[in-house]
């Protein structure tokens, strides 16, 4: 059973892997239309009529210092920046405890309480990031929006890195309870 837990864990991990580099990557975190035109985008950039292009919309009124700061850094906006950051950390956690799962057996309680869940975690802050400001500004800037199927498959690797922190929990918590098997030859 415990190798059940585990292997469950450890695919629960590599999936929301996978998922989360996707959803990174990909522009397909919002679908709009823009001028009688399909567009979309994602953490990266936008693209209307299959024409991709930065970011370079401003969220609200940022303060006088936050401009001075971003201005001379040329940080395209604090919540793209948030957003990012907080996935792109997503992902190197969850691959930390993909690769610690797979190959140290005895640091089950590291990849528990750090990797697992804390990667989910970031996840959801990123989300949670865009989700507000999707809802707030460009719910209203643009009429027909839906989020799309990169933002999906981002909620889907949150779900997945919890599992595998349970997974995780309950395959550590088995080798704590259950006797070592003894090595005693029969004569």
């Amino acid at each position: 059973m415990l190798y059940t837990f585990a292997g469950g864990g450890t695919l629960c991990g590599l999936a929301a892997l996978v998922l989360l580099i996707v959803s990174t990557a990909t522009d397909f975190w919002m679908q709009y239309r823009y001028s009688g035109s399909s567009a979309n985008q994602g953490l990266w950039r936008f693209c209307i009529n299959h024409k991709c292009h930065t970011h370079t919309i401003t969220v609200g009124e940022s303060s006088p210092l936050v401009a001075a700061i971003t201005s001379r850094f040329h940080a395209v906006e604090p919540f793209w920046d948030a957003t990012r950051a907080f996935m792109l950390l997503a992902v190197l956690s969850c691959f930390a405890g993909v690769v610690l799962g797979l190959s140290f057996k005895f640091v089950f309680l590291l990849c528990v309480y750090l990797h697992g869940p804390f990667s989910g975690f970031l996840a959801l802050l990123a989300l949670s990031i865009y989700t507000g400001v999707t809802v707030t500004f460009f719910g209203k800037r643009f009429v027909d929006w839906r989020f799309s199927w990169s933002y999906i498959i981002g909620w889907v690797a949150i779900i997945l890195a919890f599992a595998a922190g349970v997974f995780q929990l309950c395959a550590y918590q088995r080798t704590t309870a259950e006797p070592a098997p003894s090595n005693t030859a029969d004569t």
